[in-house]
């Protein structure tokens, strides 16, 4: 007689959507409530257990908290992390759609993100001559 092989254990139960960091979003553009560009993801702020620790059987997934921006470029050539303090955190219950791009339901100008390109419209175009105008 044949011996039955074990039952196969049920997938644990997902609450919300898994995404694929690496896939779904970083450098992925972010979009406000309008549709108006706000940055790109650099990085994720995770909850629950560390990188290099395995998840303990029956453990919570990790969740995501945050995106991250900021001035990466540096450190993607040469190598490193950028210190943390750098970094601007966009709250993960500010996203509202992920898609080929992340949408948030909140408008970019409350966002800490967008602080570099205000303060160049303010001390730098707008002290061209026409630069403090749309063209007719």
């Amino acid at each position: 007689m044949r011996k039955q092989p074990p039952p196969l254990r049920k997938p644990p139960e997902v609450a919300g959507r898994l995404l694929d960091a690496q896939l779904h979003l970083l450098d992925r553009q972010l979009l406000d409530v309008d549709g108006v560009p706000v940055t790109t993801i650099d990085d994720l702020e995770l909850s629950g257990p560390e990188h290099d620790e395995p998840i303990p059987e029956g453990a919570e997934a990790p969740r995501i908290t945050a995106l991250l921006t900021g001035p990466v470029l540096g450190t993607r050539i040469f190598g490193g992390r950028p210190p943390s303090n750098r970094l601007i955190r966009i709250p993960w219950s500010d996203v509202a759609e992920v898609g080929t791009v992340l949408r948030l339901g909140v408008k970019g100008e409350s966002l800490d993100a967008l602080w570099v390109e205000r303060w160049l419209r303010d001390r730098v175009i707008g002290r061209i001559p026409g630069g403090s105008h749309d063209p007719e």
